[in-house]
């Protein structure tokens, strides 16, 4: 990791406005982020840590431009392209997986040359054969899952945004893009990576940003970030055990 400072977030907030009252009209706004702030340096595994509903995914689109802030700031310190690594992102049903594989390339910031010379290479990564031209409807979710990620997994993005995609697919599979992943991430690529698996973040990530409720707790070194947060989730399961 070196000390280039690719992007700077400070006291960011997104709502969104809920639906209520009559033909749902005047409804509140709901904050999927309500005060977050972080740093990201070039080179660098961030890891985004927090329960489910913390604001993750959220977070993940603020930086993929696909949202933008409400309130704070979102500063660039260099231009860079970002894409979103999440499973079927974009894809169509009763499209074929050859023409959901573009369409999803296409999402993530490849153009459409760009994408359909990489679909050999898709394809044999997917192990899908001959179902590359069914309907994606047709397929199970491990057949999805695994067309998914062999499309983001030949994305070359300034920085990855990895939303909880590892160990995907049938067993082999998930040891295969488990694998791919390791190797991209320790190939001093800038990735934004959201995960509940514990073994992944203290072997893959250089810092960690703990997010709950919307708002940043805590961001560091992995091992005291992960500790305090590990803590506060024993502490929540168990609200009376010092009582």
């Amino acid at each position: 990791m070196s000390n280039k400072k690719i992007l700077q977030l400070d006291n960011v907030g997104i709502n969104y406005k809920r639906k209520g009252g009559f033909l749902g009209l005047d409804g509140d706004a709901f904050w999927a982020l309500k005060d977050i702030s972080l740093s990201i340096y070039q080179g660098e595994t961030l890891g985004i840590i927090g329960r489910n509903g913390a604001g993750k995914s959220t977070l993940l689109q603020l930086l993929a431009g696909i949202l933008q802030p409400d309130r704070g700031s979102m500063q660039k310190m260099m231009e860079y392209n970002a894409s979103l690594l999440a499973l079927q992102l974009g894809f169509i049903p009763y499209l074929s997986g050859r023409e959901n594989a573009i369409l999803s390339g296409m999402l993530m910031g490849m153009s459409r040359k760009e994408v359909e010379e990489k679909l050999p290479q898709i394809i044999e990564f997917s192990e899908l054969g001959d179902f590359i031209n069914q309907p994606v409807i047709t397929y199970s979710s491990g057949m999805g899952a695994r067309l998914g990620f062999s499309v983001a997994h030949y994305a070359d993005p300034d920085i990855l945004l990895v939303d909880e995609v590892l160990g995907v697919g049938d067993y082999e599979f998930a040891l295969k893009s488990t694998a791919a992943m390791f190797e991209k991430m320790q190939s001093n690529k800038t990735v934004v990576f959201v995960s509940h698996q514990t073994s992944l973040i203290q072997s893959l990530c250089t810092r960690l940003v703990w997010i709950e409720g919307g708002k940043t707790i805590l961001e560091g070194e992995p091992e005291p970030v992960l500790a305090a947060y590990l803590d506060a989730l024993e502490k929540h399961e168990h609200p009376n055990q010092n009582a």
